[in-house]
């Protein structure tokens, strides 16, 4: 893999910039690519144009407006306020159809610029429910990409079966966990770094980090 090229799917949150350093070890040459689908905070494709710009990768930022139309949920409508999952259905932060379309959109990328590799941050472990989070999503898609498109891709989830502890454990190996505490925005709420604190994506983070600087003997 250290002479091939990958793409990453990069919202410029945690998870994916996290994906964006493990793959610039792996790889000879990387690009991102951000999908702009009507989301209620711009800010997020601002902190990934940031990131990108001073990582040194090609930015790619692709209109996926489609989804605000078809999807309205927490995450595109600034009148749908973020709840907790009861556990019994999915979060109303679940956007129908977002990964199977940034996936398969990042193959057509990928063919155009000559990248056999994609990059995601989905994981299982902490997947929030969503079914296109999951491993058997992924191989699926896989096949079905390699099908559609005539090429050997193969995509990467390196963070699939990591909770938030030890995807913060791995960004600290990367040597990049100020950065991903710092310059990242995983908050619903649309506040950088830390975030808001109270939302279920802060609260996971959040809590992840705590979990980690503990076992790290920094708390």
């Amino acid at each position: 893999m250290k002479e091939d090229k990958a793409i990453v799917v990069f919202s410029g949150g945690q998870d994916s910039t996290t994906c964006l350093f493990w793959a610039k070890e792996q790889f000879k040459e990387v690009e991102t690519v951000t999908f702009d689908y009507g989301q209620r905070h711009k800010l997020e494709i601002e902190c990934a144009k940031e990131i990108a710009e001073e990582v040194g990768v090609k930015h790619h930022i692709l209109d996926m407006s489609l989804l605000h139309q078809l999807a309205p949920n927490a995450l595109t409508r600034n009148d749908i306020d973020v709840a907790e999952s009861d556990k019994t259905e999915l979060p109303n932060t679940f956007v129908p159809g977002r990964n199977l379309l940034f996936l398969s959109f990042a193959g057509v990328l990928a063919k155009q610029v000559g990248a056999k590799h994609l990059v995601t941050g989905v994981s299982e472990t902490d997947f929030s429910g969503y079914p296109d989070c999951r491993d058997s999503f992924i191989k699926s898609l896989n096949v079905t990409l390699n099908l559609a498109i005539d090429e050997p891709f193969v995509i990467h989830t390196p963070l699939m079966w990591l909770d938030k502890k030890e995807v913060w454990e791995l960004s600290d190996e990367l040597g990049v966990l100020d950065v991903i505490r710092e310059k990242t925005l995983t908050c619903y709420n649309g506040i950088k770094a830390d975030g808001c604190g109270v939302c279920p994506a802060c609260k996971l983070r959040n809590n992840g980090l705590e979990q980690y600087l503990l076992k790290k003997g920094e708390k």
